[in-house]
């Protein structure tokens, strides 16, 4: 069964804090499928409460469902056209990983976002997560060096549509 990529609601919020959970509680140098503005471990229910709160505002938060939330991906999105947009987290459960929602979020994410550039930060050793962003023509453009815990660097990298 394909997951529905759907816009989160505040139904969602309790699903997505648990998911956060158990995809980063254990997460040591960016070993879950993540994009984070500053740290690899999970964002507290605070956290996920104010980023909901700006939900429509500058947040889209996309929701991959299943019958219940298996998946997700935030985006903060600046109201100016030209100014790039911050791909922040994405996540897939443990148990659907390797079945491709990864890929739909992404997708739903980058046609949310067509005609505008987009930056994330990924942990170097997190491949799985480098292969993603790649696969849809993320490049590397820069990094934060000894960023993450343990001093691992964080990769920066950018996406931008062909307009070709």
């Amino acid at each position: 069964m394909r997951p529905n990529i759907r816009p989160a609601t505040a139904a969602d919020l309790d699903a997505v804090v648990a998911l956060d959970q158990a995809c980063f509680a254990s997460a040591v140098g960016g070993a879950a499928l993540t994009a984070t503005p500053s740290f690899t471990g999970p964002w507290s229910a605070g956290a996920w409460a104010e980023e909901f709160a700006r939900v429509g505002n500058d947040r889209v938060v996309l929701v991959a469902n299943e019958g219940e939330v298996v998946g997700y991906v935030v985006l903060l999105v600046p109201a100016a056209l030209e100014d790039p947009v911050d791909l922040l987290r994405i996540a897939v459960a443990p148990a659907e990983r390797r079945t491709g929602i990864g890929r739909q979020l992404m997708s739903a994410a980058l046609q949310r976002c067509t005609g505008r550039t987009i930056l994330l930060e990924v942990a170097e050793s997190n491949e799985s997560a480098k292969a993603l962003y790649r696969g849809f023509g993320f490049t590397e453009i820069s990094r934060r060096r000894g960023y993450y815990a343990g001093g691992e660097d964080a990769v920066i990298m950018r996406w931008q549509e062909d307009h070709d």
